[in-house]
């Protein structure tokens, strides 16, 4: 009896282990660590342009938290991601950091997150904190993607200036929500249903030539790491007299 009783005894241990070993494998919450930087020539806010796409909307989207980032961009993909990020100077710095969105893509020696002044300032705990991380110009940080939430505020469609109706088409995703990434684009005709898989051309913007007549269903894929996908159909529909540099409120928040 005592040796299966001493196995009983170690297998909870050893499957608690694995259990372990297996959880920090796939931690989709765990703290990566890196370094940052912040736009050495700007305002507090972001800049008005940005590999992104989103012009002037992006020095001012997140309250102006914002951020460059090199391999996160992802060839686009990471726009609109966000991301907490925290110094690890425990004199400086405050335990949740900032919550920052990437809108530019860009490098700065070795870090992967240049944060605009106002949201490199936040990682501080004082303001005197925060003049002293201003000083220092690069940090030590640690960071994790969390999911993106606009209060009062749907996915929107920003019609790029240079489309050309009905011939060109080309549009940007404004305040995209949750974990997940947008990984494809469709537009619908109302009437018939035919869709049409849009191209990202930069960041986040999506164009096609000849796009559909009529009123357009928008239609996006959200993806994550793990493979999951789901297709999310906006309430509101795109109108059939679209105009270059208008914007269009999907009626839809997402929260995946």
């Amino acid at each position: 009896m005592a040796p299966s009783l001493r196995f009983l005894l170690f297998l909870p241990a050893t499957l608690f282990f694995m259990q372990t070993l297996a959880e920090a494998a796939t931690c989709s919450d765990c703290f990566i660590q890196s370094r940052a930087a912040y736009y050495p020539n700007s305002d507090e806010n972001g800049t008005n342009t940005g590999r992104c796409g989103y012009g002037s909307f992006g020095a001012t989207l997140n309250d102006g938290d914002v951020a460059t980032v090199s391999d996160l961009y992802r060839d686009g993909v990471g726009c609109g991601a966000c991301y907490q990020v925290r110094c690890t100077n425990s004199y400086y710095c405050t335990d949740n950091g900032v919550t920052i969105v990437i809108t530019d893509h860009g490098y700065s020696g070795n870090t992967d997150f240049i944060l605009s002044r106002r949201a490199f300032s936040r990682m501080g705990q004082t303001t005197d904190a925060a003049a002293s991380l201003i000083a220092l110009g690069v940090v030590d940080i640690e960071y994790r993607r969390v999911s993106c939430s606009y209060p009062y505020k749907n996915i929107t469609i920003k019609i790029d200036e240079n489309s050309n109706y009905p011939y060109y088409l080309a549009f940007v995703i404004w305040h995209q929500q949750g974990r997940r990434d947008i990984t494809a684009v469709q537009l619908c005709e109302t009437q018939n249903f035919a869709c049409k898989l849009l191209d990202r051309s930069y960041g986040a913007v999506w164009t096609t030539t000849s796009p559909p007549s009529g009123p357009l269903s928008l239609r996006m894929l959200f993806s994550d790491d793990n493979g999951d996908e789901t297709w999310v159909v906006p309430v509101n529909n795109i109108p059939q007299d679209w105009k270059a540099g208008e914007t269009y409120d999907t009626g839809v928040q997402v929260n995946l």
